[in-house]
């Protein structure tokens, strides 16, 4: 994906870079960047030490410009773009017809929707309920055979069927389906992770079926389609109970994964730090400080933006 605005053919490389690079920053701030814009940027700043500098400069110059952007009753973001220029400005008009919706266009119109942070609970039916994850976005969709299926988007959910009636979720290329079952569904960056919690799950996908049973785990992508896996559930389910836990997970993934709970964006730059191992466990009440914690934990240096952007490099 292409974010950034046509530079003059006669420009510098130098000039190229940092044109690059405030377009980066006027993202990030925007309100609309996502964890896939994260990585991006950080592969974007390992291409070069040129490119980190170029990055390191622009949020210089954004703190320079800080009292005077103070000063302005202006909107922030308009505020933003007129101080810093016409680079800047092409690619903030560009973010306002950006779709950073989670699910895509299609995620627009969805019936069940939860924002950063929320979750949610629907009563899908009698004997039938969903919890929702944050930044879900779920959608009902008729069956061939008349039936009520649903469409996951994006997010995650967990599904509790205490009757008969059986319930079918479309999750990427698969349906999850079961009756008096209870399974979570996780479908983020193009991978469906399905867990059977309770009872007997079935999925079919790219013309394979599976059997899960309680504590087995099935991941597909399109491009690969795993197998079942007994797995300790307990990680896979700790949101219910307001809470991530990391088992030897690379900080990358962890700040990854926070961030789809924080609003505004953790945003870890430095390559060495990323690939580091953690065994954590983060109540959701406290990702408010969790940059403090990186920094004290990893000697990390943190630049707060604005929006709620925090640079850990």
């Amino acid at each position: 994906m292409n974010i950034f605005s046509i530079a003059s053919p006669d420009a510098t490389p130098q000039a190229r870079l940092a044109s690059e690079a405030r377009d980066w920053l006027i993202l990030l701030t925007s309100g609309r960047a996502t964890v896939a814009d994260a990585r991006a940027l950080r592969q974007w700043c390992g291409q070069s030490p040129e490119h980190a500098q170029a990055f390191e400069q622009a949020k210089a110059l954004w703190h320079g410009l800080q009292p005077a952007t103070a000063a302005l009753q202006a909107p922030r973001h308009f505020g933003r773009r007129a101080l810093l220029g016409g680079a800047i400005a092409a690619s903030a008009a560009f973010l306002l017809i950006r779709a950073t919706v989670p699910g895509g266009v299609s995620g627009l119109g969805a019936d069940y929707i939860t924002e950063v942070g929320e979750q949610r609970r629907v009563e899908l039916a009698e004997g039938v309920s969903l919890e929702l994850n944050t930044q879900t976005r779920l959608s009902r969709r008729p069956l061939a055979d008349g039936g009520q299926g649903l469409e996951l988007l994006s997010g995650e959910i967990e599904v509790q069927g205490r009757s008969a009636q059986v319930v079918s979720v479309q999750a990427g290329a698969g349906w999850i389906s079961a009756a008096r079952a209870r399974f979570n569904i996780r479908y983020t960056d193009h991978s469906v992770c399905a867990t059977c919690l309770e009872g007997v799950v079935q999925v079919e996908v790219q013309g394979q079926r599976f059997r899960l049973e309680p504590g087995m785990q099935l991941t597909y992508d399109p491009g690969q389609v795993g197998i079942p896996e007994r797995v300790d559930v307990s990680a896979a389910v700790a949101w219910r109970e307001q809470v991530l836990v990391f088992n030897d997970a690379t900080l990358a993934s962890v700040i990854d994964e926070i961030n789809r709970y924080r609003p505004g964006m953790l945003l870890l730059l430095n390559r060495e730090l990323a690939q580091r191992k953690v065994q954590a466990r983060f109540r959701l009440d406290q990702l408010a400080g969790v940059a403090l914690l990186i920094r004290d934990a990893y000697g990390a240096k943190c630049t707060e933006l604005p929006g709620g952007v925090v640079v850990l490099s």
